[in-house]
């Protein structure tokens, strides 16, 4: 059975188109993806990302499972602060990356689409195995989850609420009154830009914030945004999206995410890690900008000199480069910056230089 968000009949009134993703039918545009891409660039959109997930972790061992369970220490995390991280299998492939919050005594965890089942498993599993107690609890569908995302976020959202936003560090959270509703607040985002992240609990309250914030973000010109730009706007950024740049069992190693492991603990997969990292010879995560017309698209051949050396994870036209953007799997001596490889889109090698990430840099809207 194909889920909806709360905020579905918002969505078909404000003219949304659906698609199904991750078992929801989610708004992928209201206007055109183009449209709502470049709005969060310059201006401010509001996106209904409901298909996420929330899992709380509590007790008196909620930390050490937490640092057992992913590539992150969660006792160097103070409460108010967020953390991205991934959690691993024992062979140190990822399971799914996510944001945990630290909230007081508890924190929230915020898997992917499609993925709080299996997350909460592997948690209380972990939990069990290691006699920790702390207890998991999936509360995905009590919990709606908004977006407020573009250079006048804060702008737009200072108007709802008495705390002053400019305390809110970047991947800070708290609670407070969003529109006289309690919600969760974290200065987090997928898209590279200025931008705010809320939990809204019950879902009742959530359509009366949304088209609060819609009001409120009025004079900026907002929009709502679906998932079609929210893709273009992360790929612009090389985030990564789990179904595509994890298929089939990668590791941090891979997929660049070195920089978000702290090796000073133990966690699962960390074996499996040091041993990969001694070895060196793994494919690594690669950003491509075609130099031809083309647009690349998820599991196009990557070749050098026609022999393949990758594969594409992701891929778009990039709606403020106006050229096809790819990230892919590459290897390792095929990815010096500058060089150029060939990506075959529809039977037709299409030359892309290797480029250092993001593909559009900060405040590039700005400039």
């Amino acid at each position: 059975m194909v889920l909806r968000s709360p905020l579905y009949e918002t969505q078909v009134k404000l003219g949304a188109t659906f698609t199904e993703f991750a078992g929801f039918e989610m708004p992928i545009q209201y206007t055109s993806i183009r449209d709502e891409h470049m709005a969060v660039r310059k201006k401010v959109g509001l996106f209904d990302v409901t298909h996420m997930s929330n899992v709380w972790i509590t007790g008196p061992d909620a930390t050490k499972l937490i640092s057992l369970t992913t590539v992150e220490d969660a006792s160097r995390v103070e409460d108010g602060k967020s953390q991205y991280t991934e959690i691993l299998r024992e062979n140190g492939t990822i399971i799914d990356d996510t944001i945990f919050m630290h909230l007081g005594e508890k924190f929230m965890m915020i898997p992917n689409a499609g993925m709080n089942q299996i997350v909460t498993q592997w948690l209380t599993e972990q939990a069990k195995k290691h006699h920790l107690k702390a207890k998991i609890q999936d509360v995905s569908r009590e919990y709606v989850i908004l977006a407020i995302q573009g250079p006048k976020a804060k702008d737009t959202l200072q108007k709802l609420t008495e705390t002053d936003l400019d305390t809110v560090k970047f991947f800070g959270c708290q609670m407070m009154k969003i529109a006289g509703v309690d919600c969760i607040l974290s200065h987090t985002g997928y898209t590279g830009e200025l931008g705010y992240e809320l939990q809204i609990t019950p879902t009742t309250k959530a359509t009366g914030v949304f088209d609060a914030i819609m009001a409120a973000g009025k004079e900026f010109w907002i929009q709502p945004i679906g998932l079609g730009a929210r893709d273009t706007l992360r790929l612009e950024k090389a985030f990564m999206l789990a179904g595509n740049e994890f298929e089939g069992g990668r590791t941090p190693l891979e997929a660049t995410l070195g920089w978000t492991i702290f090796w000073d603990h133990e966690f699962i997969g960390k074996e499996a890690l040091l041993k990969q990292k001694e070895q060196g010879t793994f494919q690594r995560m690669t950003c491509l900008l075609c130099v031809e017309k083309g647009i690349p698209r998820h599991k196009c051949i990557i070749q050098k000199d026609g022999a393949a050396v990758g594969i594409v994870t992701s891929g778009t036209l990039s709606p403020c480069l106006n050229l096809g953007i790819a990230m892919g799997y590459v290897a390792p001596d095929k990815r010096e910056v500058g060089s150029i490889l060939d990506i075959i889109v529809r039977d037709k090698p299409i030359q892309a230089k290797v480029t250092k990430p993001p593909f559009v840099p900060k405040d590039w809207a700005q400039k």
